[in-house]
């Protein structure tokens, strides 16, 4: 069995690969993880974007299988390994469920769920094999609480998110293999704003802590999740929700 002692956050010598690297959460976690020592891949589906100093970028349409083989051996054949794999790539809609369409249904889970399913399917068991990795995947409070702003598609793409990683916490542990979610409340990115219409109510009405997230605050935790600080966690789901949840 593998085993590895908590240490320093220092991602120095690690490849990390992030999905949605170029939405809120992800870019701020690429910025964190590069200034953190890691030599970090961002992928989105953009063609191209200026994503930040030392940062490598890739396009990455993680709802294909064969997409997926193409970037990750192609990262592999570049860098040789990935030690962290954050999953950011992510979508959202609030529509109720009697006028929710087939189309959004497969549309959220296509992106939240098979997104997830084809970078880890394709990495954790390289990563088994080499007795050591961190997965993180950015689920919701919304599977905890059934949803602040968004609809019972997304609640349920989310929802399959959380239960998958602890599924794969318990596969990984073995082999040194670590599976965490986080779970962040409202959070100020431009996917907050679409379901609000910029109109969110009040922050200090709804968040204990008095303010809503920004993507830093998902960024630190990401960091801590990915790095030796956590060696002894896996299979958790992290509230980062300033209180909204308290579990």
């Amino acid at each position: 069995m593998a085993q590895h002692l908590s240490g320093p956050s220092s991602l120095t010598g690690q490849v990390a690969l992030i999905t949605g690297g170029a939405g809120g959460m992800g870019h701020a976690i690429a910025t964190v993880f590069k200034a953190a020592g890691a030599t970090v891949v961002a992928t989105d589906l953009g063609e191209h974007e200026n994503i930040g100093p030392g940062i490598e970028y890739r396009r990455y349409d993680v709802t294909s299988r064969s997409h997926t083989d193409t970037v990750i051996d192609g990262v592999l054949a570049d860098h040789g390994k990935v030690d962290i794999l954050v999953l950011c790539a992510g979508i959202i809609a609030r529509t109720p469920l009697a006028t929710s369409t087939d189309e959004e249904w497969n549309s959220m889970f296509s992106v939240n769920v098979i997104g997830v399913v084809n970078p880890t399917r394709k990495l954790f068991p390289a990563m088994c094999e080499r007795g050591y990795g961190k997965i993180l995947a950015c689920g919701s409070i919304a599977a905890k609480n059934g949803g602040v702003a968004s609809g019972p598609a997304y609640v349920a793409s989310k929802s399959a998110v959380h239960g998958m990683m602890r599924w794969m916490a318990k596969a990984g542990a073995p082999h040194g293999v670590y599976a965490n979610t986080l779970a962040p409340g409202p959070v100020e990115t431009a996917m907050w704003a679409s379901v609000t219409s910029n109109q969110a109510p009040a922050a200090n009405a709804t968040v204990p802590l008095g303010r809503y997230g920004n993507a830093e605050d998902i960024a630190q935790a990401a960091l801590f999740l990915c790095s030796a600080s956590s060696n002894w966690i896996t299979g958790t789901s992290l509230d980062i929700s300033g209180g909204m949840w308290m579990d």
